[in-house]
């Protein structure tokens, strides 16, 4: 500002100290690591020919935030690798573990040549998505190497081990890949602003799948051949103790059949009942040390009383211990330095401090101290201190618009909902984004007179605009600098109504006359500032929660006193809900909404393989299970169901239908065989047992490195206990019900049965 002879424009500090922001943003497809590198050497070097007083500041860093999250997350990829390994050489034996580990690293390496190729750039969301796919991927591979040692057992050359691996695995293993691929397809389509965020997982796990998938067909059988050993003789009649007794397990559910699917289904209801009691949540609040501070003061505020407010705010943060560095932003909200910002508009009543603490704990201290502060110290300004979001930005947790056509009686309807509201233990700083009249100064003219002085309504506006606001006059050079010289009465002069009725107005005939003869001054209340939506006068309650509660239980608690609310209210005016309660529903039901075509994909290829729809609706029964584990798992470590975590079951369902499938293949290829049903089913199961727990415990296993992570941990701890007992029940449930159905059949049409080879059936 120079001197005070331009309008209040709005002002940026860092540290307390006036300063100039400037933000760089990178082009598309850049590299944010390459742009910090070269940013800093540039300003290295104008750094040394600033003028002594004068020195940069670098307020944000995202390549500083990229680099060490893609470094932890390399760091977890690097531990879920060597975790998978060390589950291959311990389960399988160092050959064939082998053979696995080899797949691993040929497995990635096309996986980024293809992210490369398609420009999928390493990223939070990527690097997550590649640690889901490493559980997966080692599926195949074991899934292989395990029917080739089998045959190896068998007394087949290596050769014929490799080639049976192929030609009775790759139909089963693609179709249960593109089921999988199938399930995640409402993550990578789901049309919201939360989608946005999620494509990668899609992309990055259906590329990851087809390339292992290649790899575990064509690749491991060669590696197979080159490294693996017929066992020896008395390993191979070493009976299985774990195998011993799944057998003797199986066999006994089998026998109680009936018994088994109840147990099941009680266990299932069970479980819906306590999904609950499972906590909600839409994106949880970011891992980075900010802060943000919003200061919004009255509504027609001047921002000189913002900046008065914000310095005050200020002079607690240069002492505070907590505090790495900070920046002020007076009459306007913060740059978006994140995609996540909740972005705030220009207005001269609003400021906003971001606050960089010192780490994660020091920025929950300092969270704590500040809203204490805020409280206590500057009880007449609405104020919210929060961390930056992880999903799409929100802002205030809980928000109910009231509409209607009159600004008062929107007002008084807001005001009772507030109360309704705030009554909620759970609820505090209930506020609202209008709701206070400004006292405004109206100019009424008395049209007659005027135009009999011949004074037009814009002259009047010229002349008053002049006096109050100013006129640019001329101009004058400050260096290469235009400055403009405005010429406005002095302060005294604006300032007084009594000062303003004596202004002379200039008639066409050249004559003088005060602005009294012809017009008077009036006070009046207005709104300051009024919200539209849909052209309908729109008020927000707003408020936040107490630590430890989530926003979607509090809105479910008020939700009957809420509609109750509302069902009294006249016609036309309404309450909705707003606020992470809407943007939750907005995203979750985009999901869903490509949930259809996932079923009917996840369908047509699955009776592509199945070629029945009795064997169809058995894996359709399996599929649910799954939550079984979810729900159990999330309750016992206290995690909420949230968008990630929705998304984390929407990928279990296809994890669970490929190993039914393949199951079910297994089955009818030794019925086709000429065993009974109850020998086909015993024997499938068996020899699929090993394969499916070990791939369900790498993936579990490899899942840990980001279980406690802030973005990743819900869909970790949702997937590694629904895999684990939508794996045990695939073992036990479905052979039950496929005895359950088809056990009056006792072999496949047009098949040569050797009774001798015939078991006993129950």
């Amino acid at each position: 500002r120079r001197g005070n002879v331009d309008p209040p424009q709005p002002m940026f500090r860092i540290n307390g100290q006036p300063a100039i922001g400037l933000a760089i943003a990178m082009r598309d497809a850049g590299d944010i690591l390459q742009l910090g590198s070269s940013i800093r050497a540039e300003m290295a070097d104008i750094t040394a020919g600033l003028p002594v007083g004068i020195e940069p500041t670098l307020v944000a860093d995202q390549a500083v935030t990229v680099d060490v999250a893609i470094g932890d997350f390399m760091t977890s990829l690097w531990q879920a690798i060597v975790i998978i390994l060390g589950c291959s050489f311990l389960s399988l034996g160092i050959r064939p573990g082998t053979v696995v580990a080899l797949a691993i690293p040929l497995t990635l390496v096309i996986v980024f040549a293809v992210m490369d190729i398609v420009n999928i750039d390493l990223h939070r969301i990527s690097l997550g998505a590649l640690i889901i796919a490493l559980g997966l991927l080692v599926d195949d591979a074991m899934t292989t190497v395990d029917a080739m040692m089998r045959r190896l057992a068998a007394g087949d050359s290596k050769d014929e081990a490799a080639t049976f691996a192929y030609r009775t695995l790759a139909a089963p293993m693609l179709i249960g890949t593109l089921v999988t691929i199938a399930s995640f397809v409402p993550i990578g389509f789901a049309q919201s602003s939360a989608g946005e965020y999620t494509f990668s997982i899609f992309s990055v796990v259906g590329i990851s799948l087809i390339v292992s998938w290649l790899v575990a067909v064509i690749f491991a059988p060669l590696i197979g051949k080159a490294i693996l050993k017929t066992p020896k003789a008395e390993l191979q009649a070493k009976p299985s103790k774990l195998l011993n007794a799944y057998g003797a397990f199986l066999r006994a559910a089998i026998r109680a059949k009936w018994l088994t699917i109840g147990l099941t289904l009680g266990a299932f209801v069970i479980t819906l009942f306590l999904s609950q009691f499972v906590s909600q949540q839409f994106f949880p609040a970011s891992d980075r040390p900010e802060l943000t501070v919003d200061l919004s003061l009255r509504q027609n505020a001047s921002i000189y009383a913002t900046e008065v407010q914000a310095q005050r705010l200020e002079a607690f943060l240069k002492d505070d211990p907590d505090v790495e560095h900070f920046s002020t932003y007076v009459g306007q909200g913060a740059v978006r330095f994140i995609l996540t910002l909740n972005v705030q508009l220009a207005n001269p009543f609003f400021a906003q401090l971001v606050v960089v603490a010192k780490d994660i704990e020091a920025r929950e201290r300092l969270q704590v101290k500040l809203e204490k502060l805020l409280a206590e110290q500057f009880p007449d300004v609405v104020a919210r201190v929060s961390p930056l979001e992880l999903g799409p930005p929100v802002g205030w947790p809980l928000q109910y618009r009231v509409s209607g056509p009159d600004n008062d009686k929107v007002r008084a309807i807001a005001l009772d909902l507030a109360v309704l509201i705030g009554a909620d233990a759970r609820a505090r700083h209930v506020n609202f984004d209008w709701m206070e009249p400004a006292r405004q100064i109206h100019v009424r003219v008395n049209q007659e007179e005027a135009r009999q002085l011949g004074i037009s309504s814009s002259a009047l506006a010229g002349v008053l605009n002049a006096a109050v606001t100013g006129t640019t006059v001329t101009q004058v050079r400050d260096d290469i600098y235009l400055v403009n010289v405005v010429a406005r009465a002095i302060d005294e002069q604006r300032a007084s109504l009594e000062t303003l009725s004596s202004l002379q107005v200039p008639t066409p005939s050249g004559r003088m006359v005060p602005l009294s003869q012809f017009s008077t001054f009036v006070e009046e209340q207005e709104f300051p500032l009024v919200w539209r939506r849909d052209r309908v006068p729109t008020l927000t309650v707003r408020a936040d929660v107490i630590s430890g509660e989530m926003p979607d239980t509090v809105v479910e608690a008020l939700a009957p006193q809420v509609a109750a609310f509302a069902a009294k209210l006249p016609k036309p005016y309404k309450v909705e809900t707003g606020g992470l309660y809407e943007e939750s529903k907005e995203s979750r039901a985009s999901v869903f909404a490509v949930v259809p075509l996932m079923i009917l994909l996840m369908l047509v290829v699955m009776m592509v393989m199945l070629v029945s729809f009795r064997r169809l609706v058995m894996v359709v029964c399996v599929l649910p299970l799954g939550l079984i584990g979810v729900v159990l798992t999330l309750l016992t470590f206290d995690q909420p169901l949230g968008f990630v975590a929705i998304l984390g079951v929407l990928a279990l369902i296809g994890m669970i239908a490929k190993n039914a499938v393949i199951l079910i293949v297994q089955i009818e290829t030794d019925r086709a065989e000429g065993k009974s049903v109850y020998d086909a089913v015993i024997a499938s199961a068996t020899s699929r047992m090993r394969p499916m727990m070990l791939a369900a415990f790498s993936t579990i296993l490899g899942l840990i490195p980001i279980a406690p992570t802030v973005f990743w941990g819900p869909m970790a701890f949702a997937i590694m206990g629904g895999l684990l007992v939508a794996t045990l029940l695939t073992l036990v449930f479905l052979p039950t019900l496929y005895v359950a159905v088809f056990g009056h059949e006792q072999t496949l049409p047009g098949t040569v049965v050797d009774e001798a080879a015939i078991g006993i059936t129950d």
